[in-house]
């Protein structure tokens, strides 16, 4: 997610900057990004439409993965893919500078597994994709919303619980795949299938999640806003592209996870 992208350690994306431009009155900030720079590099700098445009185009290449593994229907080829995602994630996240070429491998990577996966599913219980989506658009939409009319924002101390909860969520989730390899449980969701006070903890996990998810765009849209503000370059609009689509396929995920146990 984009808190761990070191993209955003750039100067252009600390609060300092961005605390130094929001105290100047609006006239200002417009004669400043009016004012021509040396070299004419004005233009060359990162935008929200323009991010936008990122994002949109690195969507684009990953609905067309989905359908692709989609239609393939192959384990085997959604595993692999689900591997090079991953590689590629940790690629781009770890990187310094944004490479639009490998953000859009990622993306076409992760659309094959998402396309394969999400079939699997709905073989099995027919119309959960569609819920899915549909329930992830609503999901994005409103925190959207919120964010943009200013009703919430990212802080020090929301930031701090939820990074405390990923790691908690990480450390849940390797245990349980680990006992699902070696047979430890058998339900098809492992821990995520035992009950709690007769709700299936992958029903609570779920919820969680989904609230993790949302305070997750939060920080991308915080982060790209930042960008703007302290006019970064624009290839980190890349960066705000790659952050919204892991946080927003990590959402579907989880919520398709979700109705799944609800199924059963």
């Amino acid at each position: 997610m984009a808190t761990n992208n070191p993209a955003f350690k750039n100067p252009a994306f600390t609060r300092s900057n961005a605390m130094a431009v929001q105290t100047a009155s609006a006239s200002e900030l417009q004669d400043m990004y009016n004012r021509p720079t040396a070299g004419g590099v004005t233009a060359d700098r990162m935008t929200v439409e323009d991010t936008i445009t990122k994002s949109a185009i690195a969507f684009g290449v990953l609905l067309v993965g989905a359908v692709l593994g989609w239609a393939a229907g192959m384990p085997l080829l959604t595993i692999g893919a689900a591997i090079v995602g991953f590689v590629l994630a940790l690629v781009n996240t770890f990187k310094k500078e944004p490479s639009a070429p490998l953000i859009l491998a990622y993306a076409g990577v992760q659309g094959i597994f998402v396309g394969g996966i999400s079939g699997m599913f709905d073989a099995r219980y027919s119309g959960i994709v569609a819920q899915a989506v549909i329930a992830t658009l609503v999901v994005v939409g409103v925190t959207l919303a919120l964010f943009a009319s200013g009703k919430i924002r990212a802080s020090k101390k929301a930031t701090k619980i939820f990074l405390i909860a990923m790691v908690g969520y990480l450390v849940f989730s390797l245990v349980n795949v680990g006992m699902q390899m070696f047979g430890l449980t058998d339900n098809a969701f492992g821990l995520r299938g035992a009950d709690i006070a007769g709700i299936p903890l992958g029903l609570i996990l779920g919820v969680l999640c989904v609230i993790m998810g949302a305070y997750s765009l939060v920080l991308d849209f915080d982060f790209i806003q930042r960008g703007v503000q302290n006019r970064a370059p624009r290839k980190y609009g890349w960066s705000g592209a790659f952050g919204i689509m892991v946080t927003v396929i990590w959402l579907y995920m989880e919520i398709l996870r979700m109705l799944a146990i609800t199924r059963e």
